[in-house]
């Protein structure tokens, strides 16, 4: 998903490892995406079109 949303997106994307399951996508300070919250992972389409709306 990293490569994707590089190739999409004039954005850097870092990847920072974690523990207990926590998978979050944060821009610019601000988190878009929670897997906590949700309950699940995002379809990568739900990333591209989040990331598509900023």
């Amino acid at each position: 998903m990293a490569d994707k949303i590089e190739k999409q997106f004039p954005i850097k994307v870092e990847l920072i490892p974690s523990g207990g399951g926590v998978f979050e996508v944060v821009v610019d300070g601000k988190l878009i995406y929670s897997k906590k919250a949700t309950g699940g992972f995002p379809a990568e389409l739900t990333i591209m079109e989040i990331l598509g709306k900023d």
